[in-house]
């Protein structure tokens, strides 16, 4: 596919590479070679960056070899290997070599690209602790800053001032650090980010023991978290001496607190661990959190002190597949035990917010329409969770089913089912007396037996039940518990004013349906209710979401709320990128063509159903989000603006304007459908 669109550069995407070559004990030349065989693997996976171990080049455990002269001349003569090498190769290649300068030797990264050396940087932290020697061979490059290295003859940028930026590739902005520079309290990268880099890169060699490939892990994930940044750690393995330790030769890519990449420890093969880093996705998230831009001032600005050294990528637009798993829901992790403990977390930030609010408001009920559909059911589990904790009976909990023109028997038994398997107060109210005389009433056709099913007919509906919502509430001393979803607010999917929009507390506001929908199943497994409910549950579960405002049709068909509004796994996927992180709509479309267009590759939750898992090809996938941005930015907005309190759950982002989403009622989704419609085949 050549349309620059399935390029991964077309979307802010750098693919980077952790490498782990067969090491030696100060072969230079064996060294060399299998940089080289490395540096050439990854230019045919269309890697822009890899990282190496700490002295690939030199070996670094050959302890007082580090001092004499022929090793020395030997790194000299590796590095010139690797360059010339380069000279026909894509990646820019970080490399580890112990160089000699002004009566001194420095354990140094040497950025090496298309056949020159782009500048050295020198280690600032050496540890000299437990087996650790190092300031018996080097000397610190603490402090070394604005200074060149003679390399062949040639004056190349030297110090730890130094980032390295693409000319011509937007994002491609690394910086380097190596090995105890990362453990150290103040590590270098920090600056390094501050002054702009966005892809952290770390040589290390990194003995192993027990329990420290975790600290690893741990460091790179809070450093890439911490400096907003991407994280690239490369650790020696097989192959260094072991006359007093060992080697694991442990890779990883982390971002924005994320591992997204490791490689295979122990491996007595070279490996490449290759991902693609999201430069876009770091870049906004700066932009979004000002403690970012404060810290660059409070450590006085990096940038004015940091040389950037520019270079020439010449990247090419080209269809290379994407190294990095999306999840189908970003709302849900795929793993069973971090899917289990999103979900504890969010049913009991909803149960506890909803408990403060009935003490503060000093509410003896709490008044709830049950539906029998998703967002009414979880609502009310909710309540009926946080009477638990209160120490509150269920019966002050007042459920109304109210059915209108469209509800079916399915769904009202369903709610009716639920309701007494809660043990909550249980009512019905039938509205359609009320709306057939609201319809006369503002002369509707339906009112004189036309089958006009507009959106006046639905809203009359919608309008009614939440109208006698608010009036049972002041009648009986409580408040009423709002139902619609963050997924139905993004959309606009609700009716404003007296409408679903409005309660008193909405508990799911800041729940995206495709969670709702784990979160009851959590709810199931976990036992957190009697085994009558749980069966009401899973058959709520199974059934399709419909608004159910309109007559079945001819052929018995229920009112479909995703083949009106899209499949709410598209819509959640959208809302995800737009809302969190602001990505171009291609970017969006990008990214769910990879997640969604083979239902046979990449994990699914555990426990979602068989019969959903889906494909969306990219004509479907760009239709729904086209929609999903035009009712996003031109026509809901209005309603989020007025929407009432509601707790925040998910770290994907709110839509109160008072917390993570604020934005004019008459704005325009023009120059997202320009975007999408430009640069989508």
């Amino acid at each position: 596919m050549t349309h620059p669109f399935y390029a991964i550069h077309r979307h802010g995407l750098i693919r980077v590479a952790a490498a782990t070559p067969r090491a030696s004990v100060g072969d230079t030349g064996t060294n060399a070679e299998a940089t080289v065989a490395l540096a050439r693997e990854a230019d045919a996976k269309g890697v822009d960056l890899v990282v190496f171990p700490e002295l690939n080049l030199t070996s670094y455990a050959i302890d007082d070899l580090h001092l004499q002269t022929a090793q020395q001349r030997a790194t000299l003569a590796a590095i010139a290997t690797v360059v010339e090498a380069s000279a026909t190769l894509r990646p820019v290649l970080l490399v580890g070599a112990a160089l000699v300068r002004n009566g001194r030797l420095y354990n140094c990264a040497l950025a090496i690209a298309r056949g020159r050396v782009l500048g050295v940087v020198p280690k600032t932290f050496l540890p000299n602790y437990r087996e650790f020697y190092e300031k018996r061979w080097f000397a610190s490059g603490m402090g070394m800053t604005g200074l060149t290295i003679d390399l062949d003859g040639e004056d190349v940028p030297f110090g730890t001032d130094l980032i390295f930026a693409a000319r011509d590739l937007p994002g491609f902005v690394f910086h380097t650090e190596i090995c105890e520079d990362y453990w150290a309290p103040t590590p270098p990268s920090t600056a390094g980010a501050l002054a702009g880099a966005l892809i952290c890169c770390n040589l290390s060699a990194s003995n192993i023991v027990i329990g420290k490939a975790r600290d690893r892990a741990m460091l790179a994930a809070a450093q890439s978290a911490r400096a907003v940044c991407a994280y690239v750690y490369s650790a020696a393995g097989p192959g260094e001496s072991t006359t007093e330790v060992a080697w694991d030769g442990q890779g990883l890519v982390h971002e924005l607190g994320e591992q997204i990449a490791e490689s295979t420890r122990f491996s007595t093969e070279p490996e490449l661990v290759v991902a693609d880093v999201d430069c876009e996705r770091i870049t906004q998230e700066r932009l979004r959190t000002g403690t970012f831009n404060d810290a660059a001032m409070f450590a006085g600005n990096p940038e004015t002190r940091f040389r950037r050294i520019a270079f020439d990528h010449a990247p090419v637009l080209e269809d290379a597949g994407l190294e990095r798993a999306i999840r189908r829901f970003p709302f849900v992790p795929n793993d069973p035990a971090r899917r289990d403990d999103d979900c504890y977390e969010a049913f009991n930030i909803q149960v506890e917010a909803l408990s403060k609010r009935l003490v503060s408001a000093n509410a003896e009920t709490i008044v709830i329409g049950v539906s029998g559909g998703l967002d009414s059911t979880h609502a009310l589990i909710v309540a009926a969770k946080a009477m638990d904790r209160l120490g509150r009976p269920r019966s002050a909990i007042l459920g109304f089913t109210m059915p209108g023109f469209a509800t079916g028997e399915g769904t009202k038994a369903n709610a009716w089912a639920l309701m007494r398997a809660l043990g909550i107060t249980a009512e019905e109210i039938d509205i359609r007396p009320a709306a057939t005389r609201m319809l006369e009433d503002i002369g509707h056709p339906f009112s004189e037996g036309e089958p006009v099913y507009d959106i006046t007919f639905e809203n009359v509906q919608a309008g009614l039940r939440t109208d006698y919502l608010f009036r049972l509430a002041n009648q009986r001393r409580g408040i009423v518990l709002g139902t619609g979803d963050l997924s139905e607010m993004a959309l606009g999917w609700c009716t404003y004013g007296v409408g679903d929009q409005m309660s008193h507390y909405a508990v799911n506001s800041g729940v995206p349906k495709t969670l709702i929908q784990f979160l009851i199943r959590w709810c199931i497994r976990t036992d957190q209710y009697d085994a009558a409910t749980d069966d009401i549950l899973a058959t709520i579960l199974a059934q399709e979401i419909s608004p159910e405002l309109v007559p079945a049709g001819a052929d018995g068909s229920l009112q479909s709320t995703e083949s009106m509004i899209g499949p709410y796994a598209l819509n959640d996927f959208f809302a995800h990128y737009v809302i969190r992180y602001g990505l171009a709509p291609s970017k969006i479309a990008f990214l769910a063509w990879h997640a969604w267009r083979d239902a046979s590759v990449g994990a699914w939750p555990e426990d979602l159903p068989t019969d959903a898992h889906v494909a969306y090809d990219l004509p479907t996938i760009r239709k729904w989000l086209e929609k999903f941005l035009f009712r996003f930015f031109t026509t809901s907005q209005f309603k989020r603006s007025a929407m009432p309190n509601g707790p925040k759950v998910s770290a994907g982002g709110a839509l109160s304007p008072r917390g993570d989403w604020r934005a004019p009622s008459d704005g325009t989704a023009k120059i997202w459908l320009d975007e999408l419609r430009s640069s989508v085949p």
